[in-house]
């Protein structure tokens, strides 16, 4: 596990990716906010195991393809976004476990938690997802959602989708 604990070297930034188009905005966004923050980015992809039925049970071989599937996703998006090579202060971190749970434990002594969301949340008729639900309400962070590509075509980068902070 990385350690997110605050002002131990700067500020940090922790991203959820999950493989999907929304967070490999998301990721994009965190990086270049990092980057002018001149904060640690830390890259966060948790995973499941596959459920096997009750009498099968479940191998460490499925385990262990579970984890190196979810490395090979997280690998994917971060060749995506930054090429072969990792830029300084980026760190990966793979951990089995819920994703929302995995990404609240992480916000814990992060400057800032961000995700990336397939709707506009604040669209009437729309949800928002159950991972970025919670996030929003147990983070120990401010948390930043990036929305869908196409809802913010018109406005510059630097200005997320939305971003809620709260308090500890």
């Amino acid at each position: 596990m990385i350690s997110t604990t605050r002002n131990s070297s700067g500020p940090v930034i922790v991203v959820g990716v999950s493989g999907s188009r929304a967070s490999a905005r998301a990721l994009r966004w965190a990086a270049e906010e990092a980057r002018r923050r001149g904060a640690r980015l830390v890259v966060v992809r948790a995973w499941l195991p596959a459920q096997a039925a009750f009498y099968v049970g479940q191998t460490q071989h499925d385990a262990d393809h579970g984890r190196q599937e979810a490395t090979r996703e997280l690998g994917a998006a971060l060749r995506a976004t930054f090429g072969e090579k990792l830029p300084p202060g980026v760190q990966t971190e793979v951990t089995e476990g819920m994703a929302e749970r995995v990404l609240v434990e992480r916000s814990a002594g992060a400057d800032m938690l961000v995700l990336g969301s397939t709707s506009a949340p604040i669209v009437v008729g729309r949800a928002i997802g159950a991972v970025i639900r919670s996030c929003l309400s147990r983070a120990h962070c401010p948390v930043v959602v990036i929305g869908p590509e196409e809802e913010r075509a018109h406005r510059p980068i630097e200005q997320p989708y939305a971003a809620v902070s709260l308090s500890a």
